[in-house]
């Protein structure tokens, strides 16, 4: 059991007094086989993470309990908030009064005293804000002599005053501030960053990562660390690892690639493949206790943009000495795995190995080869090698899709800059067998590493996809029925072969990306964690991410764990008591960053998105209604660009909203998901990223 539970089990018992806090940290160090330091450590982090309340001086109790709660504070233009206390908005929400905020701002870490719950809620008062937001981005404002900050987050209900600052700013400048707190609970700004002018769309651009607390620098201690690191393998680092360097190993990356954390190589044998995935050993250079280490805990996960990335390690890593880059010897962690013709794993091996990659290909490149067509000169160089990759995939897919593999092909969007980095198109981004063949072979990569570390019983990083509630499946349903599809009902255990036999329903109609998506929509998020939980999503018992650990923290976390008992092949009782609390609190941390990068890069997009469609005001466009609402229908264009036609601009009709089939229903016209539909660019407005359309008579 991890510390952390001892100390919350303890805790939770009503019975327990003691007189003093270092009373009872002595109590708990002889209990628990541990230093005081220690325990006083594990308890200040739990205070600080909101697992632990002084409801008075003296008393601590567990959250939840008593009456109390915490979770996210959701702000409102109007002053009143929600208290998120679920996974998913609305789901546990609890009201918050204008007057019993205790000056939250949105996105607030709060503990709350339940006041009232009744059937259709709950209501409560903010006792404590265990995490304070750390940034607020908005415009100067100038009133009388005084400088306040109109945030860009419209859900923060006030200006905040602004603290004299050794910063030169004014009027209309877009600024970063921190947010200080009075011990009257009131809020002041301090300015620690200007952005440029109000209307600048890259300031737009920087404040939205800004606010999500994201850097391209990184501090002077880990840029001082990493300066240490050398340029190339030392031939010290090469003992005991197996040399590949003779192999016919390559990369196949995107166009745009710089960092490149894995690579693969493929043998045909008498039974079926011998199939090499090769992945940068990070851990090798980024150790135990450093800043390099806490840098990369905390940022949990690079960060990509449009106009850049926001990688977890310093470039001189990333891009440098643990970039498995063509023609270079790199140090790498192997798993190499036999498969037979019917893509079954029969046997694999995991080592430590220094590889020199032949080449760097681009997905374009290996797919032209895969296709037939004439590629480049290098790409032709390993031509045996890509069919036989592809053939692979090929097997590798049918057996998937047996298990109940679910694939949702939802494209991404991708931008066109021109030279001054400003977006000029954006298109949907291509995914093609080439893409399908690297995700095949990491996919299965993952599995065998996550499979043969549960069976050993190690603390370990699992990447985990639980089954879809009921309730959210049911909306799903009762949407597609409303299409006029016959579903089958809902088995007592969910299956992934279920969500299979209703993407068939559907395949190949007009409606087809946006049903994906809301089946994807009523699906649970997949997180990281210490629990081998399986993942439904790819119908696998055992997964875990082993193929990124430059751009993941989870894939480090357990490539140093994969690499320590490669080295000692025994851990002890107290080794696996300390990985156990690293492997959880990295689970949590990575899940949390990751959350928060997935919502940064959505904020981006729809930037430059909005910024794009200014340029086609009055334009039209035939799209596709992919939600359906009470005030209107959102419609997405050929372009992945999505904007709101509010029922007002549509032709005049007494219309009801169906909720269960999600349409708009009128007594002439009917508009639904997946009805094609003309529509014309009314406005695209950049400071809220919005783009609304009006019907096309």
């Amino acid at each position: 059991m991890l510390l952390r539970e001892k100390i919350l089990n303890l805790l939770k018992k009503d019975s327990l007094v003691y007189s003093g806090l270092n009373n009872l940290f002595c109590f708990m160090a002889k209990n628990f086989n541990a230093t005081q330091s220690t325990i006083k450590a594990e308890f200040q982090k739990l205070i600080d993470n909101g697992d632990i309340f002084e409801v008075r001086k003296g008393k601590f109790i567990t959250i939840p309990s008593h009456g109390y709660e915490k979770g996210l504070f959701l702000g409102n233009a109007r002053g009143f908030g929600f208290c998120q206390t679920g996974n998913v908005k609305g789901e546990h929400d609890i009201f918050i009064p204008a007057n019993k905020t205790l000056n939250a701002i949105d996105g607030d870490r709060v503990i709350i005293k339940v006041s009232y719950q009744g059937d259709e809620g709950s209501d409560g008062n903010v006792v404590k804000i265990y995490k304070s937001v750390e940034n607020v981005v908005g415009i100067v404002e100038k009133i009388g002599n005084t400088y306040f900050l109109e945030p860009d987050n419209n859900h923060i209900p006030f200006k905040i005053r602004l603290a004299k600052s050794k910063l030169m700013f004014e009027q209309n400048d877009r600024v970063v501030i921190n947010i200080n707190r009075t011990k009257s609970d009131n809020i002041l700004g301090q300015v620690v960053e200007v952005l440029g002018k109000s209307d600048d769309v890259k300031a737009m651009e920087l404040g939205i990562i800004r606010e999500h607390n994201l850097y391209e620098y990184f501090p002077k201690k880990v840029i001082d660390e990493t300066e240490k690191i050398p340029h190339t393998v030392k031939a010290y680092q090469k003992k005991g690892r197996v040399d590949l360097t003779k192999e016919r190993i390559f990369t196949i990356d995107g166009e745009d690639a710089k960092d490149f954390d894995d690579a693969v190589s493929i043998k045909k044998t008498a039974k079926g493949y011998l199939l090499g995935v090769h992945i940068a050993d990070v851990g090798e250079y980024v150790k135990y206790d450093t800043a390099l280490e806490e840098e990369a805990f905390n940022r949990g996960t690079s960060v990509y943009f449009p106009t850049s990335v926001l990688p977890m390690l310093p470039e001189k890593l990333s891009n440098g000495i643990c970039s498995l880059n063509e023609g270079v010897e790199r140090l790498t962690l192997s798993c190499v795995i036999e498969v037979d013709k019917e893509g079954k794993v029969k046997n694999y091996q995991i080592f430590e190995s220094v590889i020199k990659s032949m080449a760097r290909l681009t997905y374009t490149e290996a797919y032209k080869v895969i296709l037939g067509e004439k590629a480049s000169a290098k790409a032709e160089k390993l031509k045996k090698d890509l069919l036989l990759m592809n053939e692979l995939s090929k097997i590798l897919q049918q057996k998937k899709k047996n298990a109940g593999y679910l694939d949702f092909e939802i494209p991404e969007s991708q931008f066109i800059f021109d030279e001054n980095g400003m977006a000029i198109g954006v298109e949907k981004r291509e995914r093609n067998d080439a893409h399908r063949l690297i995700e095949d072979f990491m996919v299965l990569a993952n599995e065998v590493i996550a499979k043969e570390f549960h069976e050993k019983g190690l603390p370990f990083v699992y990447r985990v996809h639980e089954a879809p509630r009921k309730e959210k499946l049911r909306n799903a349903l009762d949407f597609i029925k409303g299409l006029g599809l016959r579903v089958p009902n809902i088995p007592n255990v969910i299956e992934p072969e279920y969500y299979q036999t209703l993407l068939k329903l559907i395949d190949g109609h007009e409606y087809t990306e946006t049903v994906n998506k809301v089946l994807l929509r009523s699906m649970q998020k997949a997180r990281y964690t210490n629990q081998n939980l399986g993942h439904f999503g790819l119908a696998l018992e055992n997964y875990c991410h082993f193929t990124s650990p430059i751009r993941r923290y989870p894939d480090l976390t357990i490539h140093r764990i994969i690499k320590e008992y490669l080295h000692k092949k025994k851990f002890s009782k107290v080794r696996k008591e300390e990985l156990t609390t690293f492997v959880y609190e990295a689970g949590e941390q990575a899940s949390a960053t990751e959350r928060n990068a997935d919502s940064a890069e959505r904020d981006v997009d729809d930037l430059w998105k909005a910024y794009l469609m200014k340029d086609h005001i009055g334009e039209s466009f035939e799209g596709i209604i992919t939600s359906v609402t009470s005030y209107g229908l959102f419609v997405g264009l050929e372009n992945s660009v999505e904007g709101l036609l509010r029922i007002e601009d549509l032709p005049q009709d007494e219309y009801l909203f169906m909720e269960k089939s999600l349409k708009l229903k009128g007594s002439k016209f009917v508009f639904s998901i997946g009805d094609k539909i003309d529509v014309i660019v009314a406005n695209a407005n950049i400071f809220t990223r919005k783009v609304d359309f009006s019907y096309k008579k």
